[in-house]
């Protein structure tokens, strides 16, 4: 959990958030307004953008308006894995190691950023940028290997993808997510837009 010593001791929503966050709660009647929960969370962890953690202060918050004890405020947190109590780095990334990534190469990749950022596997950067973790699925299969940073989704990587990845975001230089080899979705490699341009000289839009 965040270090009871330099924590806020006091969280409401900002305005857009407290917004976003009345739009969530009225998704569902009255006595259901509980089932918003996730959405506030989420809302409280991207507000606090110093250390992308839900605080103490946050969780007191969330548990007042949504009329939810704080024991089950704290089992819903600490189940998904998108909701952190602790800090972690502006840039998270994850790395999935089940078994589509992991026989793709998943494992090299990890071994790779560990070594390119000098962390382990759940462990933060001295600067703050970086936390580095092991995921279960993620839903790209097709795609693999593949990893997650904040939002974003990168697929088809090569150990060379992801060094690039990890120096550009570390210079604050743009990157591109999504397949790094340009395919579309889930199609077949032969039919991604470089080869199909290439073969049929067709510019896919």
């Amino acid at each position: 959990m965040p270090d009871s010593k330099t924590a806020p001791k006091s969280f409401s929503f900002r305005a857009a958030f407290a917004e976003r966050a009345k739009k969530e709660i009225a998704k569902y009647p009255p006595k259901r307004k509980q089932s918003a929960v996730l959405a506030l969370l989420d809302l409280a962890q991207r507000q606090n953008t110093e250390t992308n953690c839900v605080t103490d202060a946050a969780m007191e918050n969330i548990a007042k308006i949504l009329d939810i004890s704080r024991m089950r405020l704290e089992e819903i947190a600490s189940f998904y894995t998108m909701i952190h109590r602790k800090p972690i780095g502006k840039y998270h990334v994850q790395c999935c190691t089940t078994t589509p990534c992991m026989l793709r190469g998943g494992d090299s990749l990890v071994a790779l950023a560990e070594k390119k950022l000098g962390i382990r596997a759940n462990e933060t950067t001295s600067d703050g940028l970086f936390t580095l973790s092991r995921v279960e699925c993620i839903g790209a299969c097709a795609n693999a290997p593949a990893m997650q940073i904040n939002d974003d989704f990168y697929e088809d990587l090569s150990e060379k993808h992801v060094e690039n990845i990890l120096d550009n975001l570390a210079a604050g230089k743009p990157v591109t997510a999504g397949s790094q080899i340009k395919r579309r979705g889930a199609e077949p490699v032969q039919h991604s837009e470089t080869s199909l341009n290439k073969r049929s000289g067709y510019k896919v839009s």
